[in-house]
């Protein structure tokens, strides 16, 4: 009995000390833990919903721990790097510093700022609630060198705080400020999220600026034993379905969106239900501007060393407030849509993904927008909406430790994305929500990686795309409809009713990108990207170029 009481004290203490508020996308451990998973270290890390909490993480890298006498010298050392970053009994005054205030496990001082150790502004832990307080700094200069010669300066200063209450309840609160000097034009090319910033593009102070706040709080509990559940509100960057370049379903970079989402996991099965909200596209207009909601519910099978299998549904609908009918968790979306007189766009996508090859993982998801029932068998229609990826990643082959080669294909059918209703298309912010490619295109994408250390790594990025671009005239106004824009649906007894893959004006593109990611101390570190892209278009025989560099340095204090 005495035992049994000690083994649930111990446990209470753990989870109490535990971490359940959830990490960046952006964060380098995503692609570790993707390693590890291909080299059979660990199982199935759901990458189809890779917004992860540091207490799931640091499950992953103690079993990586358990069994570190398969890893290479270099992953062994990002293992105890990450160690140390995600479980605060490792943190001492040998590793950690606070720049501000006392505490008694951490080194102090403002001096500390240049020391190779995991660094907090200010922290405050005791058994009921822990607080972890960043100052944030990101400075990108883009230099362009063809066709002209220009440079941007991008740079913002922000906070985050974040921590767990209990060990249950996970908040966090970021906020961004900064300011853009230079080209104007070309700056968003150095920096996507300028694409869909309404004060940078609204443009009317002196500075041109932007800004970006992100928060939630989550509820995290685990009442039995290989059973949790979660449920958090809020605003973070979010990701649905695979890709290795970009995902079909949500890629997370496009306008934030503001959710509710439920979590539930018990063995093999995870239910994801989701539903959020996000903006049109940009008017100076305000009259003009319009909220549009996502609705989405994702049942996955994971089976433990041979496949994940996902069925993906989602809703995407304006014009009214919030429908009642698309939080309910248990039903099929896009009969209930019908039921609502068929006036928003219902998705459904399958996803899978394979567990039983060391160093090699096959994926891929194939997707369906709206129609499902009329005309499957004539690919050629307009209505029939589809798109496909299929990929790989080798890890490690032939045993040369710490290398990765990865490739993706991707089809992406005309009007794929597009609505009868121009405002329920996959859009916010008038960017794409789903690939980056859009509709009536295709891409083939071949990346190699390599960790030369745990402070150094670097990318080479292939990608060839192929679209077809709908004919308009000068002054902007439609000739042909081909489906190449996912913000014009077609139009019936307009537009015809055969969509021929790659109709249009045609455009082949190559890209060539080059990432050197650099730490040189904890927490700051430097990207160095060389981009070559040629843009050439078939149709008129016109022929662009593209070369830029920039050098991104990111502070965390």
């Amino acid at each position: 009995m005495k035992m049994k009481f000690l083994l649930i004290f111990l446990f209470s203490v753990s989870f109490i000390s535990a971490q359940v508020e959830n990490v960046e996308l952006e964060h380098d451990i995503y692609k570790y833990l993707k390693e590890m998973k291909v080299k059979s270290i660990i199982g199935s890390i759901h990458d189809s919903q890779p917004n992860m909490s540091r207490l799931e993480i640091l499950n992953f890298l103690n079993e990586i721990d358990s069994k570190k006498d398969a890893l290479s010298g270099t992953e062994i050392k990002l293992l105890q790097k990450y160690l140390i970053e995600f479980n605060p009994k490792l943190q001492n005054k040998d590793n950690t510093a606070q720049l501000l205030g006392g505490s008694d496990n951490y080194d102090n001082g403002l001096d500390l700022f240049f020391s190779n150790k995991l660094k907090y502004f200010y922290s405050y832990q005791d058994k009921n609630i822990n607080f972890y307080f960043n100052i944030l700094g990101n400075y990108n200069h883009g230099h362009q060198f063809d066709p002209r010669m220009n440079n941007s300066e991008i740079y913002d200063i922000g906070f985050r705080g974040r921590g767990t209450i209990l060990g249950k309840l996970g908040y966090m609160l970021k906020v961004v400020k900064g300011g853009v000097s230079g080209s104007i034009d070309e700056a968003p090319q150095y920096d996507s999220r300028l694409n869909y910033n309404f004060k940078f593009n609204e443009g009317i102070e002196n500075i041109r600026n932007y800004d970006f706040a992100e928060g939630y709080l989550r509820y995290y509990d685990e009442p039995a034993e290989n059973m949790n559940y979660s449920f958090q509100i809020g605003r973070e960057k979010v990701r649905f379905g695979y890709g290795y370049s970009n995902s079909l379903v949500l890629t997370g970079d496009h306008a934030y969106i503001d959710f509710v989402r439920i979590g539930f996991s018990y063995g093999v099965f995870r239910f994801t239900s989701f539903h959020g909200s996000t903006v049109g596209d940009f008017s100076e207009v305000r009259d003009s501007n319009y909220t549009k909601y996502i609705a989405a519910n994702v049942f996955t099978l994971s089976i433990p060393k041979f496949i994940d299998f996902s069925l993906g549904e989602q809703i995407i609908y304006s014009g009214r407030g919030l429908d009642l009918a698309y939080l309910n968790p248990f039903s099929f979306y896009k009969f209930t849509e019908m039921s609502l007189q068929d006036r928003d766009n219902g998705i459904l996508y399958l996803d899978l993904q394979t567990h039983f090859l060391r160093n090699f993982e096959i994926q891929g998801t194939f997707y369906l927008d709206e129609d499902i029932l009329s005309n499957l068998q004539d690919m050629a229609r307009f209505s029939n909406k589809t798109a496909y990826q299929l990929g790989f990643i080798w890890y490690s082959p032939f045993d040369f430790s710490d290398f990765s080669f990865s490739a993706e294909f991707t089809k992406i059918r005309p009007y794929v994305y597009s609505h009868t209703n121009f405002k329920n298309a996959v859009t916010a912010y008038g960017s794409a929500m789903g690939h980056r490619i859009g509709p009536n295109a295709e891409e083939l994408m071949a990346r190699i990686t390599y960790n030369f250390s745990d402070q150094l790594r670097c990318e080479l990025e292939y990608t060839n795309t192929r679209s077809g671009k709908n004919v308009v005239d000068a002054s902007g106004d439609l000739i042909k409809n081909v489906g190449g824009d996912s913000k014009v649906p077609h139009r019936m007894d307009i537009d015809s009713e055969e969509a021929i893959f790659l109709d249009g004006i045609r455009i082949n593109k190559t890209n060539l990108k080059l990432l050197v990611r650099y730490e040189p101390l904890r927490n700051i570190v430097f990207d160095f990207i060389v981009n070559y892209s040629d843009q050439n278009n078939i149709t008129y025989d016109r022929n662009n170029d593209l070369t830029y560099g920039m050098l991104k340095m990111y502070l965390q204090f």
